[in-house]
């Protein structure tokens, strides 16, 4: 159990620290980041496909976004522990 939450207060550092050290930092998505670099390399470049459906807004796109994590989330937990039950088990 120790164990666990000491992992679990590691887990909480590593995804808080960085936000004090780089204060007044953009933390973009990779997105726009690999767009504005292949605009750089290649002004000419045209993509090959475009978006469907665009979100309204930022906060819709940050929610889905938070939404699909979630669901991995609850997935991943739903096999650790069913392969922990069946390890029990056997």
């Amino acid at each position: 159990m120790k164990k666990n939450l000491l992992l679990l207060a590691i887990v909480v550092l590593l995804a808080i620290f960085p936000l004090f050290i780089q204060k007044g930092a953009e933390f973009e998505g990779a997105d726009g980041e690999a767009e504005a670099a292949i605009g750089e390399i290649d002004a000419n470049y045209e993509p090959w496909f475009e978006s469907f459906w665009e979100p309204p807004s930022g906060e819709i796109e940050s929610l889905l976004f938070a939404l699909q994590a979630a669901i991995g989330a609850a997935f991943i937990g739903y096999f650790i522990g069913l392969m922990r039950g069946k390890h029990k088990e056997g």
